[in-house]
């Protein structure tokens, strides 16, 4: 096999493995381990920090929260290193043939690790909305446009008290971000399909947010289901 073809094989290997660690269900494992319950029978049934919150409590909310954060950013780190110029590919092409697909190589791993995110192996392909994660991804690949998502988040999280709302408009501001800061094409198709995915993920929210029903924070999980 051509040096190409290992380069293809071990990359689509590096596909499975972003995909692997963003499926690790810490929401699911803070329920089997605090409480001995299936988080996915609780509350609005997702595997996210928000669930989680509700469910267990504050402490274990923010650790699965950070966790989940530390997903993308992990993935994101493994592929730069990876393919960079001195990474473990670094052999099998020229220095500027992987600066030139670094950035392609760095979005499919993230959206790997979103669909993980949402849609885990371990628990039968069900899991979280993949906010979380996708603020990690996002931290670790354009960190202005991270933090200038979570602060768009963050203002409606603080004026609605609705979860579901600061996620969706965080999902659509990260591309206007991405524009705005001049990020690579690749970054910028990331931001829109991420955000086109997270914002699917949340069409019973926003069913709930038409009629008026979505609940807000302070609210009993039991009343509606809430976003994660």
């Amino acid at each position: 096999m051509s040096s190409m073809g290992w380069w293809w094989l071990a990359n689509g290997g590096l596909l499975l493995v972003s995909y692997l660690l963003g499926s690790i269900p810490f929401g699911y494992l803070a329920g089997r381990t605090l409480k001995r319950i299936d988080i996915r029978e609780c509350g609005s049934g997702s595997t996210g920090a928000t669930n989680v919150l509700r469910t267990l409590g504050k402490g274990p909310g923010l650790a699965v929260l950070l966790a989940d954060v530390l997903k993308g950013v992990g993935v994101i780190a493994l592929v730069r290193w990876v393919d960079s110029p001195d990474g473990g590919f670094s052999s099998l092409l020229p220095s500027s043939a992987n600066l030139q697909w670094l950035p392609w190589l760095v979005i499919f791993s993230g959206l790997a690790a979103i669909l993980g995110h949402s849609k885990s192996v371990w628990i039968n392909f069900t899991g979280g909305k993949s906010v979380s994660t996708g603020l990690g991804i996002l931290l670790t690949m354009s960190w202005p446009v991270g933090l200038g998502t979570l602060a768009i988040f963050s203002i409606v999280l603080a004026l609605t008290r609705i979860v579901s709302l600061g996620s969706i408009c965080g999902a659509i501001a990260v591309t206007v971000l991405m524009v705005l800061m001049n990020q690579p094409l690749p970054y910028i198709l990331f931001a829109l399909a991420g955000g086109l995915y997270v914002i699917w993920r949340h069409r019973a929210n926003i069913q709930r947010l038409l009629a008026g029903t979505e609940p807000r924070l302070g609210q009993e999980p039991s009343l509606e289901a809430m976003p994660d």
